[in-house]
């Protein structure tokens, strides 16, 4: 495979995303809905991002956080393809795309060094122990 460093390098998503334009413009008549849908698929899949990041962190272990910051990681990709589409709808300017684009790309760049280091972390879970920070305030709650 030729140098693929992220997904818009990756030949079957630019297909993907040459269809999708070219069935939206041959529904232009009907693009309203289709329109709000993308947006509202943009806005679930960013609220996802910080869903996941939320569940893992309050989840018991390293591991599951993990798992959940990748998953936050693939929603940012996902909200990625969907500036693309928006971009491709002449909804977002090029220059509109691309500052949302670095936003994501950002976010995903920062998600990725926190699995990183947790991978390498000897960290194994924090809820609940004496050590834990949040052990303490739930102390200082029951009293």
């Amino acid at each position: 495979m030729a140098n693929i460093k992220k997904f818009e390098d990756l030949p079957v998503w630019q297909d993907a995303r040459a269809l999708t334009r070219s069935m939206f413009v041959s529904k232009r008549k009907t693009s309203d809905f289709i329109i709000i849908d993308v947006y509202k698929q943009l806005f679930r899949s960013l609220g996802s991002v910080t869903d996941n990041i939320a569940e893992g962190f309050e989840r018991k272990g390293r591991k599951e956080f993990i798992q959940f910051l990748n998953i936050a990681k693939a929603s940012a990709g996902e909200a990625r393809s969907q500036v693309y589409r928006l971009e491709d709808f002449e909804i977002y300017t090029k220059e509109e795309a691309a500052a949302i684009l670095e936003k994501l790309n950002s976010i995903s760049r920062q998600l990725n060094g926190f699995i990183q280091y947790l991978k390498s972390s000897d960290i194994q879970g924090w809820r609940f122990k004496e050590e834990d920070p949040i052990y303490e305030l739930q102390e200082n709650l029951k009293s």
